[in-house]
């Protein structure tokens, strides 16, 4: 059956942030005395909400990060985005393409909404994803994912069942939100190990695989 709605993460699927802003979160936890690897940063933090990192730490190393950690840490991911930052391959074409058929799409994502329009910036997707299609999760009080607040305020926006929307995700915690949410989820395995993806409905090593869905369901 043909999606009401096409709801895509940001970081890791449309827009190629994840190494970048990993390298830095881990780098600058471990300047402050909390050491973290890239890998453990990848395992740990991606497709979380900002505050999962004080948690961590608490539970970790049983420490506290400074009250303004995430605007500082912020502060160095666009300071390094501004350096360059590229869309995933395939983005823009896939975008294209679904306005071109008519299918209604959106963006959903656990970054704020400064990082989001920052990326959308910075990559040239900002003129196939204007504000009244991108959603944060300070649009859900701050309620990120694997919490299916987010998709489902991105559902009610579109007046789209849930059951008839189609995420694609790259992150454990968003195919558990949108799992959560009862929506039919696509594992985008391009960089995050299938395996960790396990419960999504499908999965796709390539963006543009997306629209071959899309024409199986017609």
């Amino acid at each position: 059956m043909r999606p009401q709605l096409v709801i895509f993460d940001n970081d890791g699927v449309l827009v190629d942030s994840e190494p970048t802003a990993h390298r830095v979160l881990s780098e600058y936890l471990t300047e402050l005395g909390f050491p973290f690897t890239l890998e453990e940063s990848y395992r740990y933090f991606l497709g979380n909400a900002a505050r999962t990192v004080h948690t961590v730490v608490a539970d970790r190393y049983g420490g506290t990060l400074p009250a303004d950690f995430t605007a500082r840490c912020h502060e160095r991911v666009f300071t390094a985005f501004k350096q360059g930052l590229d869309a995933v391959q395939g983005a823009s074409t896939v975008l294209t393409e679904l306005r071109r058929r008519g299918f209604p799409y959106c963006l959903a994502s656990s970054s704020d909404h400064a990082w989001i329009d920052l990326t959308l910036d910075r990559t040239g997707l900002r003129p196939l994803l204007p504000s009244g299609v991108v959603f944060s999760a300070q649009d859900v009080g701050g309620v990120g994912k694997p919490a299916p607040d987010l998709f489902l305020h991105a559902a009610a926006a579109f007046g789209a069942d849930p059951r008839d929307c189609l995420v694609v995700e790259d992150s454990p915690n968003g195919v558990r939100a949108a799992k959560a949410a009862g929506m039919p989820v696509v594992g985008y395995a391009a960089v995050t190990p299938a395996r960790r993806l396990a419960g999504a409905t499908s999965l796709i090593t390539r963006l543009t695989e997306i629209l071959d869905h899309l024409d199986q369901d017609r």
